[in-house]
């Protein structure tokens, strides 16, 4: 639905001159909703104008694409146009251009655009047309280098004028800094850190300067990882999510400490980090103490993952020193013990846990139990709860019921990969229907809708693998979606894709 304003909007942006001539004389009050439309109809020249000639402070992504009372569609949610993205960026870069070669000449005009937000954009299932996060940091990096080269250029040549030909006490004021803060969440690796490391070298001095939200690095080294980190501003940094980079409890030592200067810090993930400590040596234990120790130091830390690291009875020792609660806990492939759900069934996190990610534990045995436990104790804030390829069959899940119905505010269950029949997964729909707020459910193929060489029981592997009837499949969906109507539950989705709809976002809890 749109406003008559917001069709007036792209009537105006279509045509790129006529936006040119009509800026001089539109109010600034009208730029927002002329920005939404030119990014939603990827007029990228009417885009790009704007943000050159952009009368405010601020220019905010999350603000001027979210859904208004002009245009109800929320595009901050969609996969952003590579295209639209490298306008803004290209918009950015002319004006600072202009704006340094005005002060280079002593010219007084005033400085309007100092912050860009383009934080919030999606980065998941990228296609042709849009831009991922890493492209994103790329471009970014490779701009602020460029704006570097022309600063000095301008510096040079506004030096030489305040000295004049003859003398140089030739009596000129010198200009005044210029610069556009970009807060951004960045992504790095390997082929794009020499770049992104040399832009947040001259972050300080230059006139379009990273401000990082977000930080994700991927198969870096220790040495390469620490050197960025080193780099960011410590009060902007929310979350660092470090994966694949094999850093072990020793290299943990090293990067930790370098993570304690972010104030206000609320996530850290550390996936696939290369962590066992089922055979520790004496030097391990100290790693892991240490580990411990300086978690224990993130004072606004609500958000842990470590997934994929082998922490078996060992979950006391590394969360029983936080300062404060934890909301969001990832724990899936851990090996975890009963005595881990134990303490976490006793711990200060548990009453405020709102996700919690245990997938890839086998359940079906001695965690049963605990688990039941544990999502007791959890049930009143719990919103989202992943417990995918953990071995649940038909009668672990119907034991697990009662304690997963308690869970009255869940919007989110992840329970792919379990060897569930189709009974089974009937029998869960039929059981938590009455949760309100349940809207998206990710729920296992079937075992009876395998062919016959399905082996019994069956691993995850087998699963994932096995060869699915799909004509099997589609009557037991239609049933399903059938059951939905039926109990009018029409806005919950219940899919067997794990791609299509992404998972809670802690942030957006």
């Amino acid at each position: 639905m749109y406003s008559l304003v917001f069709l007036c909007a792209q009537k105006v942006v279509s045509h790129y001159t006529t936006l040119q001539d009509a800026l001089g004389f539109l109010p600034k009050e009208l730029y927002p909703v002329l920005f939404k439309a030119a990014f939603m109809d990827k007029r990228t020249p009417s885009l790009q104008q704007l943000v050159q000639t952009w009368p405010f402070h601020v220019l905010s992504f999350q603000k001027l694409l979210r859904k208004c009372q002009h245009c109800e569609r929320a595009l901050i949610r969609e996969k952003p146009n590579k295209l639209c993205i490298q306008a803004i960026i290209l918009g950015v870069v002319t004006y600072l251009m202009k704006m340094l070669e005005d002060r280079s000449r002593t010219k007084s005009k005033g400085q309007r655009l100092q912050i860009l937000d383009m934080t919030g954009l999606q980065d998941e299932g990228q296609g042709p047309e849009s831009m991922s996060l890493w492209s994103r940091t790329v471009t970014l990096a490779k701009a602020c280098l460029d704006v570097s080269k022309q600063q000095s250029k301008c510096l040079k040549r506004s030096s030489k004028r305040r000295k004049g030909p003859y003398s140089s006490s030739v009596a000129q004021p010198a200009p005044q800094p210029v610069s556009v803060d970009v807060w951004v969440d960045l992504f790095v690796n390997s082929t794009s850190y020499v770049v992104l490391k040399d832009a947040l070298q001259i972050n300080s001095s230059n006139a379009l300067r990273l401000r990082c939200r977000d930080f994700r690095a991927e198969e870096l080294s220790i040495a390469s990882t620490v050197g960025l980190l080193e780099f960011l501003d410590p009060a902007g940094v929310r979350q660092v999510d470090l994966r694949f980079n094999n850093l072990g409890l020793s290299g943990l030592r090293v990067v930790l400490p370098h993570l304690t200067k972010f104030t206000n810090l609320a996530s850290l993930k550390l996936p696939y980090s290369n962590i066992d400590v089922r055979r520790l040596t004496v030097g391990m234990e100290g790693s892991l103490q240490y580990f411990a120790t300086q978690l224990s130091r993130l004072s606004c830390l609500k958000e842990l993952n470590l997934g994929s690291s082998r922490l078996s009875g060992k979950l006391r020792q590394l969360l029983g020193d936080l300062r404060s609660p934890l909301e969001s806990l990832e724990l899936a492939f851990c090996y975890l013990l009963p005595n881990d759900f134990a303490y976490l069934s006793q711990s200060l996190h548990t009453s405020a846990l709102k996700k919690l990610d245990l997938s890839g534990n086998n359940l079906s045995d001695s965690l049963l139990q605990p688990l039941q436990g544990l999502l007791t104790e959890a049930a009143s804030t719990l919103l989202h709860l992943d417990i995918m390829e953990c071995r649940l069959m038909d009668t672990h899940l119907n034991l697990l019921l009662p304690a997963l119905c308690r869970c009255s505010h869940l919007r989110y269950l992840g329970v792919f990969g379990n060897p569930i029949s189709a009974k089974g997964v009937k029998n869960l729909l039929h059981k938590t229907v009455g949760l309100l707020d349940l809207r998206l459910v990710i729920y296992p193929y079937p075992v009876d809708c395998y062919g016959d060489d399905l082996p019994w029981p069956p691993t995850s592997s087998n699963l994932l693998n096995g060869s699915v009837d799909e004509e099997k499949f589609s009557r037991v969906s239609n049933e399903l979606q059938q059951m939905l109507l039926s109990a009018n539950r029409g806005d919950a989705i219940w899919t067997t894709n794990l791609c299509r709809h992404n998972s809670l976002d802690y942030f957006s809890l």
